[in-house]
């Protein structure tokens, strides 16, 4: 089997998408329990293309070893409380599930592109 990092990043990221969907539909599924605190995922870890011109460099010392496809860490999201200790705000959990719809919508789109272009290198068209 052969390794493309493209495919292997657009998998990830339409993982960490589907995760965060069903993490959104817990927070609005525990709306009215009492204490329930909202929680989401932290954005996923990407390696930053490599550029010739300049030589790579750790900032923090996880930088180097951080694995692609590692699981995704889960973070309370800091919203209003309400006065049962409830942390959830509808409209601002409607607002990260369109935005991880547009993540699995940019997975799907590059994972697409990934293999129009194996295509290409291959002589076959669409």
């Amino acid at each position: 089997m052969i390794d493309v990092p493209l495919f292997r990043d657009a998998m990830q990221l339409a993982r960490h998408a589907g995760e965060r969907q069903r993490l959104i539909a817990e927070n609005l599924a525990n709306r009215d329990t009492p204490g329930y605190r909202s929680r989401d995922l932290a954005p996923p870890q990407f390696p930053a293309p490599i550029s010739f011109a300049e030589t790579m460099r750790a900032t923090r010392a996880a930088h180097a070893t951080d694995p692609i496809g590692g699981a995704p860490r889960v973070v309370e999201a800091r919203q209003g409380v309400e006065p049962n200790g409830n942390g959830v705000d509808v409209g601002v959990e409607m607002v990260r599930a369109a935005g991880a719809e547009g993540q699995h919508r940019l997975a799907l789109g590059v994972y697409g592109k990934a293999i129009d272009l194996m295509r290409l290198g291959l002589g076959r068209q669409r």
